[in-house]
């Protein structure tokens, strides 16, 4: 088994190409900042009403890794909460953030956790200590930045 130690100014990463167990994304994390949030939700059709809502939305997420098994939940504002349970390399039943079911098989790429969702394709990955996640539509990516506060 080959192991690699990458050092960065203030984090180490410890990639291990066969073995996720090392539970890096387990924390709860708040919204801290994004981009391109605009294009990329024309993009994806998102109804107007909805596009207003989502604009800076203090939106908290809670990961639990116990190796290749997740639970993934985003806490909105008003009380609403979306949880997706998923091992990696196994179809699972999800859900996306406007209520719409779907299946999907969500990877592990690198360090990164990679899901197709039904018109985008999502990563996430831990960097600097922060939830760093990548949704791409139609050319355009929206990346949304959260802090870690447990």
């Amino acid at each position: 088994m080959r192991v690699l130690i990458l050092l960065f100014p203030m984090a180490i990463l410890h990639y291990q190409p066969h073995l996720q167990g090392n539970m890096a994304f387990t924390g709860k994390y708040e919204f801290e900042s994004d981009e391109n949030y605009d294009d990329f939700v024309k993009a994806i059709g998102l109804p107007g009403e909805k596009v207003e809502m989502g604009r800076n939305c203090k939106i908290v997420t809670e990961v639990v890794q116990n190796g290749n098994d997740f639970t993934w939940t985003q806490h909105f504002p008003g009380g609403r909460t979306t949880t997706n349970t998923f091992t990696i390399g196994k179809e699972a039943d999800m859900e996306t953030m406007g209520g719409k079911k779907f299946k999907a098989t969500v990877k592990m790429e690198g360090g990164k956790v990679v899901a197709d969702f039904p018109n985008y394709h999502h990563t996430a990955e831990i960097a600097g200590g922060k939830l760093v996640e990548l949704s791409t539509a139609s050319g355009v990516t929206y990346k949304r930045t959260s802090k870690k506060i447990a």
